[in-house]
């Protein structure tokens, strides 16, 4: 018992102190221990409060030295008369180096894994202890939690506004600096981009249509285009279509041979050598696609863990996703609620891999009985819990759909309903038909 009393979690004083101190030494050190350490990788409480000193005070732009770091803890509260003082000096003098400060960072980010997959650990057994819930929701959570720490973001509680407000300056800094006209990744259409603000981090992004009008076409318009230009994974999960006939897909729209040439394969030698060229710059993408239909939100969240760089998760679509379940049993297949569910369970997964979700969703035939066949919030199958739940909410629309005599042939409406970035309006796109394809045009439909 005394032994486990006196057992502390792992941490190496030293390393800590002679990061502070090589910060306190050398100001050029500062950007480089603070991009590696978070104020939490401190496990002495007194080192702890330095650095976030320290941490705030750079992010703020503001001079440090010991001097102006000892008035920072004052006005802040947390200076000790007796002790704080003294003990800021004995940080520069047991420092050997200040060249050295990445080996002392990297002790500091080591044991501070370690304690983190301790307390993960602990609380894994304990949930098994406990034994609420069955094997597998008890496994998701671990993988949740492990998870979470090979990202770099434990499990947070609740977080003053003080450190909150730290990493929403660093952020505005970042864009700032950033040559990018928007924050978040580029769908391929510049009018679409400036409405919503590119596809941006934890955002689920819901594109709802009836069928025919072009949910899949504008899905890999997107996922190509992130593919190419963001240099990231983006991971395609196809409840419709199978792997194949969505990179047929691709290769037209890419080398803008007619999808119609590609299904019979009546191909001239000009194709080919269009075939071959879009087949080079597809494979130097890393678009991965699963047309597994039997995948649940939990199998995709797990596939999308293991992916190293991820920058966007589609899904086509949602509603397909029912008859595999989502871990629960619905008796008769109560389709409101498992659809609710599976929303809710994307919108978790989306925050919790820290990318934008783009799901797929069928709309019913409501608008069918209208006047005016423009759809609406309200045309949302099953579950108003999908309107709730998204972050934004895309509706296309094509007139010549429904009316053959249209004098907007081939223009698709791509309607924001929903935007918790900004506004809402309606874009207008080019729809080409031979290449199931969207491209922009010139003028904006709505004005933002």
């Amino acid at each position: 018992m005394d032994e486990l009393l006196l057992r502390q979690m792992p941490h190496n004083t030293e390393a800590e102190q002679a990061a502070l101190g090589s910060m306190l030494i050398d100001s050029r050190c500062i950007p480089d221990v603070i991009e590696l350490l978070k104020p939490d990788d401190f496990y002495l409480p007194q080192n702890r409060d330095i650095f976030e000193t320290i941490y705030s005070m750079f992010s703020y732009s503001q001079v440090i030295d010991p001097v102006t770091v000892l008035e920072q803890m004052r006005l802040k509260g947390l200076y000790d008369e007796n002790t704080t003082r003294d003990y800021i000096l004995q940080l520069m003098d047991i420092t050997p180096t200040s060249a050295n400060v990445r080996e002392y960072v990297n002790i500091v980010l080591d044991k501070a894994l370690l304690r983190r997959v301790a307390e993960a650990s602990g609380e894994i057994s304990a949930l098994v202890q406990e034994g609420e819930g069955d094997a597998q929701s008890i496994l998701e959570a671990a993988e949740r939690k492990i998870y979470a720490i090979r990202q770099g973001r434990g499990v947070r509680g609740l977080e003053p506004i003080s450190s909150v407000l730290i990493s929403v300056y660093a952020r505005l800094s970042e864009l700032a600096k950033s040559e990018d006209a928007i924050p978040g990744l580029s769908t391929g259409l510049a009018d679409l981009d400036a409405g919503i603000t590119g596809l941006n981090k934890s955002d689920f992004i819901l594109l709802a249509a009836r069928p025919g009008m072009g949910k899949t076409s504008m899905a890999l318009n997107i996922a190509l285009h992130a593919g190419k230009h963001s240099g990231k994974t983006v991971a395609f999960f196809s409840f419709e279509m199978s792997r194949e006939q969505l990179a047929m897909r691709l290769i037209s729209n890419e080398s803008f041979v007619p999808s119609k040439k590609l299904l019979t394969g009546k191909l001239s030698d000009e194709d080919w050598k269009k075939i071959a060229a879009a087949s080079a710059v597809l494979s130097k993408t890393d678009i991965r696609i699963d047309d597994n239909p039997t995948l649940t939100v939990a199998d995709m969240n797990a596939k999308c863990r293991r992916i190293e760089d991820l920058g966007l998760v589609v899904i086509d679509y949602l509603q397909l996703m029912q008859s595999a379940g989502t871990g629960k049993g619905y008796s008769g297949e109560n389709r409101q609620q498992a659809v609710s569910d599976i929303s809710r369970s994307l919108k978790i997964m989306a925050k919790e891999l820290n990318v934008p979700v783009l799901c797929l969703s069928q709309l019913s035939r409501a608008n069918e009985s209208r006047a005016d066949k423009r759809p609406m919030l309200s045309d949302l199958r099953e579950s108003g819990a999908i309107e709730q739940d998204a972050d934004i909410v895309l509706f296309l629309y094509r007139d010549d759909y429904y009316n053959e005599n249209s004098d907007r042939h081939n223009v698709a409406e791509c309607r924001i309903a929903k935007n918790r970035h900004g506004e809402t309006g309606t874009v207008e796109l080019q729809w080409l038909p031979e290449y199931t394809t969207f491209s922009g045009m010139d003028r904006r439909h709505t004005e933002f």
